[in-house]
């Protein structure tokens, strides 16, 4: 497995090694002691969520709020995305940073985005599948998130305005500095 750090502190990029032959392929999607030996980080997986979308959505910036907040690995597993991590952590170097990443079911990444992080991503094809593996159940009570479109963010999603699909949820999400969570 390589592993690339992003802009991000705690986040990373990994792409795993891949063994092709005339079958297809194979590779080891996660490895916990490998993970933690390149990262320094104990990522332990509670719960794999699945969704499916088509062009133009855009899911997101989701995250929960502490004592709830979760730490993903994500990897798309059809189609291509432009997935999105923005840090959230007050005490943090990159503080209201942002780091972008391609994953696809033809590179085959996973980005690690760590608990105190926004997440969310763009669909660049028909359509596409994600894997989260996150390490902290699902609270709809600590549940919530921040606008994609926010300003002082100023993140380029690569789709005219008019062209992104979002649930109406996503749509009244508030900006950064509307946000009240605990990280």
């Amino acid at each position: 497995m390589k592993a690339e750090k992003t802009n991000l502190e705690d986040c990373w990029i990994l792409e795993p090694d891949v063994f092709e032959d005339e079958r297809g392929y194979f590779y080891e999607g996660f490895n916990t002691e490998r993970f933690k030996r390149i990262t320094g980080f104990d990522f332990a997986v509670k719960q794999i969520n699945q969704s499916r979308s088509s062009l133009g959505v855009l899911r997101g910036l989701h995250f929960q709020k502490a004592p709830r907040a979760q730490a993903k690995l994500v990897s798309c597993v059809e189609g291509e995305v432009l997935d999105v991590a923005v840090d959230l952590r007050e005490k943090s170097p990159t503080y209201g940073q942002f780091s972008l990443v391609r994953l696809s079911a033809e590179n085959k990444k996973h980005f690690y985005i760590p608990k105190g992080m926004a997440h969310g991503f763009l669909v660049l094809t028909e359509h596409a599948r994600l894997m989260y593996q996150v390490d902290e159940l699902y609270s709809k009570d600590h549940d919530t998130g921040i606008i994609y479109n926010d300003p002082d963010l100023n993140i380029s999603w690569g789709l005219p305005e008019e062209q992104i699909i979002l649930s109406e949820k996503d749509r009244s999400l508030p900006t950064l500095k509307e946000s009240n969570f605990n990280f």
